[in-house]
């Protein structure tokens, strides 16, 4: 299947052949569903800590994360185009006549052009897009007055403008303030330096970025850096990664044949977001705090996500201790009893929520030690979880496992066999999503990090169909960051408030009330 060209660009790409055809081989077999046995609701998968108890995890984070490492990781190499998807139609569209100009003006619903065009000046680049169209020796008022809207977003999306069609959301400028405007990477660095600061002030933050995009980042972090660090009292520390091209994955045609472009070669395509699980995995911190990059908010709005930040941390850090003991009780293996063990498959099933396979036989001492050891050294997370109000995202289930078990898992839907009633049904029934909102423990007892790539399932990725200069062909995203790629991790999940989620899909969300600061 593969000539001596293909093995040359396997290398280059840092990847095997093994790998190529373990690929080819998913897409010839699909992926198997997840087996999901009935949602993660409130007290039955998800706990929901009552006003009393937040303050004691708040405290239990603030008084451990004075001797810890702590990080906070943001995926942001996601281009922004797709945020923009309603102004390119227009633009590529709208026709300078009489009648597209009155269904421009009939049309007023809140994700409309007229809307857009209508509040214009409450976004928060709009001073900016007014000194790009001055720069250029034009008037805006008289480009508005004259209905020219196609030179207008022109000047916003194209290089000759703000290219905001270009940027990645996080170098746009999301939310306006008295003196200044914000990108929502600055508003990552405010919330690093309130809830991820250690006792020096050091506020560790790590963005995942396109090779495209490094530099812009690096001038705007060294543009207003001094300026939050003097204001929250801290030091921003910043890294950033690329994703791997090893990561990437082949495309193959409707034969599930390796798609070839016109010179010859074999297409790849980047392996979705499940790809960073090796950009987490060698990262170095005891408790690293995972957020999307467009799911912020301006100040008004930040204290009830530095609490929940702080009193998931608390959880994580709680559970870990006691998980952390029961493995040294069982490396020491002095006579355990069997009221231990007992205590211990309780705090599996019921904080960790891992139900073990029926076929475990708890009179059997060395096998459940074995069992027991095997399940609690693993990387952990707390996963924030809001009701579901209609926002599209994974959603928190029980699943059953290939090994027996059942656990939580957070589920895309596409991983669900919709034919199936049962399945349907218990989809339906789902009470909460996950808005990415993560917490986790990447090391073991020891302190000594564990391999990441080892607590992924392989079997949870996901093949789409896509084209290629008007050709089909089909493309395989590896397991999801925060779905496969950390199935096999402990798992709590926790409610947090729906004002935690705040994110910025279609550049009309930032009309949103929760994006302006009024």
């Amino acid at each position: 299947m593969f000539s001596e060209q293909d093995l040359l660009q396997f290398e280059s790409k840092g990847i095997c052949k093994e790998k190529i055809e373990e690929q080819i081989k998913n897409f010839n077999n699909g992926f198997p569903k997840m087996k999901l046995k009935k949602p993660a609701t409130i007290e039955d998968g998800i706990t929901k800590i009552q006003d009393e108890e937040l303050e004691v995890y708040e405290e239990v984070y603030n008084a451990h994360s004075k001797n810890l490492s702590l990080l906070k990781f943001v995926p942001a190499s996601g281009a922004a185009s797709r945020m923009f998807k309603c102004l390119y139609d227009f633009l590529n569209t709208y026709q300078d006549t009489e009648d597209e100009y009155l269904k421009f003006l009939c049309n007023k619903g809140p994700e409309t052009m007229f809307n857009f065009f209508d509040r214009l000046e409450d976004f928060a680049f709009y001073g900016d897009l007014r000194n790009a169209i001055t720069e250029e020796g034009l008037d805006m008022d008289k480009m508005a007055d004259k209905n020219q809207f196609k030179e207008i977003l022109s000047m916003l999306l194209n290089s000759k403008g703000l290219n905001y069609g270009n940027l990645p959301k996080g170098l746009l400028k999301f939310h306006r303030y008295k003196q200044y405007s914000r990108t929502a990477f600055e508003e990552h660095l405010v919330e690093a330096l309130n809830y991820a600061k250690d006792e020096a002030g050091n506020s560790n933050i790590h963005l995942t970025v396109s090779e495209d995009h490094k530099v812009l980042f690096e001038e705007r972090f060294n543009k207003t850096c001094d300026t939050f660090e003097e204001k929250y009292e801290g030091k921003l520390n910043i890294s950033y990664s690329v994703q791997k091209s090893s990561t990437d994955t082949i495309a193959v045609d409707i034969n599930n044949e390796p798609f070839r472009n016109e010179d010859g070669s074999i297409l790849f395509r980047p392996g979705g977001h499940g790809a960073l699980i090796e950009n987490l995995d060698e990262l170095d911190a005891d408790v690293i705090f995972v957020k999307n990059i467009d799911n912020v908010v301006p100040d008004r709005l930040k204290e009830t996500t530095y609490k929940y930040k702080k009193v998931l941390a608390g959880v994580l850090l709680e559970n870990q201790s006691i998980i952390f003991n029961y493995i040294k009780i069982l490396k020491a293996d002095k006579d355990i009893t069997e009221e231990t063990l007992n205590e211990m498959v309780t705090f599996l099933e019921n904080k960790l929520c891992t139900i073990p396979p029926s076929s475990l036989k708890k009179d059997n001492p060395d096998k459940l030690k074995k069992y027991l050891f095997d399940k609690l050294n693993r990387p952990i997370r707390v996963c924030g979880m809001v009701k579901n109000e209609g926002e599209p995202g994974g959603g928190p289930f029980w699943a059953r496992n290939w090994d027996g078990s059942v656990s939580l898992q957070i589920v895309e839907g596409s991983q669900i066999d919709k034919s199936d009633v049962r399945q349907k049904n218990i989809l339906e029934k789902a009470t909460h999503f996950n808005p990415v909102d993560l917490v986790c423990g990447t090391k073991d007892y020891e302190g000594n990090s564990f391999d990441l790539n080892q607590f992924i399932d392989p079997q949870t990725g996901f093949i789409s169909e896509k084209s290629s200069n008007g050709r089909d062909l089909k493309a395989m995203e590896l397991p999801g960051l925060w779905n496969g790629a950390m199935s096999d991790w402990n798992t709590i999940f926790v409610e947090v408030p729906i004002i935690t989620f705040n994110p910025v899909k279609t550049v009309f969300d930032l009309l949103r009330i929760e994006h302006r600061n009024l």
